[in-house]
């Protein structure tokens, strides 16, 4: 019998909110699988078997425990402790691509997306096992099931004879299956959170008298904030707790209870879980510190904490974290110990720290950035960022997302995420920790260059998000953003009293690369109305120091008016004590009462100006800075998101022409002959994994004497070059491991004698056709442990760590990543032909990046490679990789975590 593929265990949020583990059979599930055939009700049992049966024959318990998770496989579905569905297939005999599918869900757990969950971890167990289809048998009145495969996104198609339909469908993701998995998986997440942000009772286990203790500042907060529901304190010490009746453990409440906010010495916290399981409360805010952050012990203890809260349906937010609060008036939930509570507003803020937490949420105060919901999500044992941008996603009070990220859970489902809820609520971060990655020490060019500060650059970048390098510029963006409409384009007028904050205005938006147009002679002409015949209308419209609030209302009028620009920076310095004032309420008036589309900004250059954003009654808040390049910094970065909202997605490519079969047989054939640790795949085995996938290479021949060698470059025709093979040289230049240009018998004996004297450990010679010309690309991958595959792209050839000039993406490409990706890369003008200079062929390249990431993507075997260089041939002409290394190692079920996202489930 294969081994347990505990590889597949996973939790997983059902539609309802709960929470379940859905892992392989095993052979001691048969009492559990027997008990939950008992609790089958009648016509459950004969759906699944299409007759009446009383029970399960110990010989049918042994056949359906007993699978070989290969031919024949099955999923459990447990809730606590207890089986409650079944999902398997069989493959067919006539045909092993195509399998024979059957769910079993108890009468007691149907309707909560159960058969659902189980269909999408089968069809997925199915592609990584050759399985590429599914066939089930369904009773004409089994509605249920056929609405869960009708519901999936693949396309089936059915035949009813005799009151029995065949169902088949492909298992391959398409669009769709993904678009409904996500949607599945933001329903199921956020109906998992509502008790969360919206309790009608809170128990606050740990409430203290205390005046300064964090129980007591706790309960303070939550009863002075005006929470609608009831709050209980427990602690056994206490009759009451702010004039509140205490109890001495949630199981003493009366009533149910929602939430609990835990804010007990860690030692007692596993008993309090218990307890909060045993009550049936629905989620706990964990403030206690000493689990994962403190070393092993303490983060045994945390998983123990997490796994009682999963087996009991509860979301826990922590451990270590500071709190959560909810400014909604429904329900004004402020279970923190901060000092402050914001206004309410459109703003969603998550932040790992919990001491910065306390910061932020002051600095948004101050600076009246209105927070929907806030959360400090500390160790991030259960609930992560992933669940709170879900959770966001479909909230109504929310419009704009900011992050404070310390580490990332699942990069790869972020990203997936981010890009979708990125399409209409922009999301802000800022991700610490930037200078720790630096280079690993690896064996290629391209695992040299890769970094953790790289991978989380791609992964912002392919997902719009915008990044902000610190908690000032995060304000910064995220007041303009939560206060004004996005910019329509790049061009910017400056309105000013003063020339000198004009010219670093100026400076500081064409560095960002927005445009400061000059104005039309028409624009002109209506802007100098009512100015000083000094003044200065080309643009920066400089209304000179004498200006006050009437030119600044005109100018404004005419500027909100014209189709020549996208936004407006309104500078103003006070030269009259009380001018500030009079300006401000101009500048919001004319803002709020008239009807455009423009981004307005406002720089108010005084020492002690009132940076809240001002507004008339009923309209749009105006950001304030207190100098020009804030200003223009905070606008660059929405700019950007803005174009990449309305630019395509871009689609992931699939390819007709690869042979994987032939790829992985190839693989697998080195494999055995490498042993389990794997290695480098020996030049023709390289060679071939990119000849399956149609990725153009110059031709070669492997050598071991000299005679071999004529006759291969004869056979290969013209100049050829020549490369030592040997297991100790990483990089052959650094060697003289290469001959170039070699024509005729003679040089090409002399070149290979040459060669096989540079390394001890020879063991023969690379001749392959020498490809002149072109432009020199790097194209390569190495494996992140967290972040998965990152492919890179840059020019350079071997020069390529010196110029450093590289792009990196994070699998899968899309097409539009990869002309992104190239376009990224400041040498990628030479591609264009730069100063007269030869052109190169861009698509070839585009399509052989997309031809690399699908290669990746589908053989996980691949660890690290290097396609350097590879010369990219003027246009039409294609690219020919000139050498390659590719590093394989064995994965055990031909699945790695760090690749897939199983939506709405997380790895148990």
């Amino acid at each position: 019998m294969a081994a347990y593929p505990s590889d597949y265990e996973f939790h997983v949020v059902l539609r309802d909110g709960g929470l379940a583990h859905i892992r392989p059979i095993k052979p001691s599930d048969a009492d559990a699988l027997h008990a939950m055939f008992l609790r089958m009700g009648r016509d459950s049992v004969y759906q699944r078997f299409f007759r009446h049966k009383a029970d399960l024959t110990p010989e049918e318990l042994e056949y359906f425990t007993n699978v070989d998770y290969d031919e024949r496989m099955a999923f459990v579905v447990m809730i606590g402790q207890t089986m409650v569905a079944v999902g398997r297939y069989d493959r067919m005999e006539r045909d092993r691509t195509v399998a024979e599918v059957a769910f079993g869900v108890e009468d007691a757990q149907q309707g909560r997306g159960i058969g659902t969950q189980l269909l999408v971890h089968l069809t997925n167990h199915a592609r990584h096992h050759g399985v590429t289809s599914f066939r089930a048998f369904v009773l004409s009145d089994n509605y249920a099931m056929m609405r869960v495969f009708r519901t999936s996104g693949y396309r089936m198609t059915r035949a009813l004879e005799e009151g029995v339909y065949t169902v088949d469908f492909p298992v391959e993701v398409t669009e769709e299956v993904t678009r409904l998995a996500g949607m599945r998986e933001q329903h199921a997440v956020a109906a998992s959170l509502l008790p969360v942000f919206y309790p009608k009772s809170v128990a606050v286990i740990g409430a203290s008298r205390e005046d300064m203790s964090i129980g007591a500042r706790l309960m303070r907060n939550l009863m002075r904030g005006g929470f609608s529901g009831t709050v209980y304190p427990v602690n056994p010490n206490a009759q009451s707790v702010g004039s509140v009746k205490a109890y001495d453990s949630v199981l003493e409440i009366p009533d149910p209870v929602d939430l609990a906010v835990v804010v007990v010495p860690a030692r007692f916290v596993i008993e309090v879980t218990k307890q909060c399981a045993e009550k049936g409360v629905r989620g706990m805010v964990i403030i206690t510190a000493g689990f994962s952050e403190t070393g092993e012990a303490g983060a045994a203890m945390e998983r123990e904490l997490v796994s009682l809260a999963r087996e009991a349906g509860i979301r826990v937010i922590g451990p270590n974290c500071m709190g959560l609060l909810n400014t909604d008036p429904a329900v004004r939930l402020d279970v923190t110990f901060a000092p402050v509570f914001p206004p309410q507003g459109n703003v969603g803020m998550s932040s790992q720290s919990g001491a910065l937490g306390i910061a932020i949420l002051d600095h948004a105060r101050r600076l009246d950035i209105g927070i929907s919901t806030f959360v400090s999500v500390g160790n991030k044992a259960d609930v992560s960022a992933n669940d709170l941008l879900l959770y966001w996603e479909g909230d109504p009070a929310t419009d704009v997302i900011v992050l404070y990220m310390e580490s990332f859970g699942h990069p790869r489902r972020f990203a997936r995420i981010a890009r979708r809820i990125g399409r209409t609520k922009p999301i802000v971060a800022v991700k610490s920790g930037r200078t720790l990655g630096g280079a690993r020490a690896a064996s290629s060019h391209t695992g040299a260059l890769a970094s953790v500060e790289g991978a989380v650059s791609a992964l912002f970048r392919q997902s719009g998000v915008i990044r902000t390098d610190t908690l000032e510029e995060l304000f910064e963006v995220t007041s303009l953003l939560a206060n004004q409409p996005l910019p329509k384009g790049r061009r910017v007028a400056v309105l000013t009293n003063a020339g000198g904050p004009a010219i670093l205005a100026i400076d500081a938006l064409e560095s960002e690369g927005l445009q400061v147009p000059v104005f039309s002679d028409e624009l002109q002409a209506v802007l100098r109305v009512g100015l000083a015949a000094e003044a200065a209308v080309r643009n920066p419209v400089d209304m000179i120091a004498s200006a006050g609030p009437e030119q600044y209302r005109s100018c404004l009028r005419a500027l909100l008016d014209s189709n020549e620009i996208d936004t407006v920076i309104v500078v103003f310095i006070p030269t009259t004590p009380g001018g500030l004032d009079a300006v401000q309420k101009t500048v919001a008036e004319v803002v709020g009462g008239n009807a455009h589309d423009k981004t307005v900004l406002a720089v108010y250059m005084e020492a002690d100006i009132d940076t809240m954003p001002h507004h008339a009654e009923g309209t749009r808040r105006i950001p304030i800075y207190p100098f020009p390049e804030p200003a223009a910094r905070a606008l660059a970065r929405v700019c950007r998101y803005a174009e990449w909202r309305s630019n395509p997605l871009g689609d992931i490519v699939h390819f007709e022409d690869v042979n994987r079969d032939s790829a992985r047989a190839t693989i697998d054939a080195a494999l055995t002959r490498l042993g389990g640790e794997g290695g480098w795949l020996e030049p023709r085995d390289a060679e071939a994994v990119l000849d399956a996938y149609g990725i153009r290479r110059a031709a070669s021949r492997v050598v071991t004497t000299a005679e071999e060698a004529v006759a291969a470059a004869a056979e290969i025709g013209g100049p050829v070059a020549l490369k030592v093979i040997a297991p100790s040289v990483l990089h052959k230049t650094e060697v003289g491991g290469i001959a170039l240009d070699v024509k005729g018998a003679r040089q090409v004996t002399a070149a290979f004698e040459r060669l096989m004297k540079v390394a001890d450990d020879a063991q023969g010679v690379l001749i392959q056709e020498f490809v002149g010309g072109g432009h020199e690309v790097i194209i390569g991958m190495t494996e992140d442990p967290s972040f998965g595959p990152l492919i890179a792209f840059g020019l350079g050839g071997v020069y390529v760590e010196l110029i450093g000039d590289v792009a990196f993406r994070i699998l899968p490409l899309t097409d539009v990543d990869a002309t992104h990706m190239i376009r990224e890369v400041k040498a990628s003008k030479l591609l264009d032909g730069y100063r007269g200079g030869d052109a190169g062929d861009i698509p070839a390249l585009r399509e052989t990046l997309l031809r690399v990431s699908a290669m990746i993507d589908e053989l996980p075997e691949i660890a690290e490679m290097d396609l350097n260089p590879v010369k990219v041939l003027p246009p039409g002409q294609g690219l020919r990789v000139v050498d390659l290394r590719m590093r394989v190692r064995p994965v055990p079920q031909r699945w790695l975590p760090s690749r897939k996202d199983i939506p709405a489930a997380r790895k148990a």
